[in-house]
């Protein structure tokens, strides 16, 4: 049997991937200012990895090579250590009147954010291409 909609699974992967992106980066921005988790410690900044993973051992239904598709390898989080912000009023305020808060740039966040979403909205173009050139293909064996 040929496949109509071969690639389709890379492209489901790499919608799946980004969309725990913009979750991930969502979640960024909505801790912004937790100045202290459930480990009492600022909320830390993550990123998510991905690999992309090319199954070179399995054959896709047309008989050509699988396609490849894309992983989420790990949610890492950011090392960077927290601003100090003097606001000796703040509950979390340390002797000093320094409070840790979470190094996120909300700029760098709404980048990762657009880059993020247009791939996703990339990704989308390509599933309904090939839809639309599988309904093509069979409207041709119609005729």
């Amino acid at each position: 049997m040929i496949s109509l909609l071969s690639g389709i699974d890379s492209t489901a992967s790499a919608l799946d991937a980004e969309r725990v992106r913009m979750d991930v980066i969502s979640e960024n921005i909505a801790n912004a200012n937790t100045t202290k988790g459930l480990d009492g410690k600022p909320y830390q900044r993550h990123q998510v990895v991905f690999e992309s993973v090319l199954n070179a051992h399995q054959t896709s239904e047309a008989g050509g090579p699988a396609p490849q598709t894309t992983q989420i390898v790990r949610i890492a989080t950011d090392n960077r250590p927290p601003r100090m912000i003097y606001n000796p009023t703040h509950p979390d305020a340390n002797a000093q009147g320094m409070v840790a808060t979470p190094n996120i740039n909300i700029h760098e966040e709404m980048v990762d954010m657009i880059a993020s979403s247009r791939s996703y909205e990339a990704n989308i173009a390509v599933a309904k291409n090939a839809h639309a050139m599988a309904m093509q293909d069979l409207s041709i064996g119609k005729h």
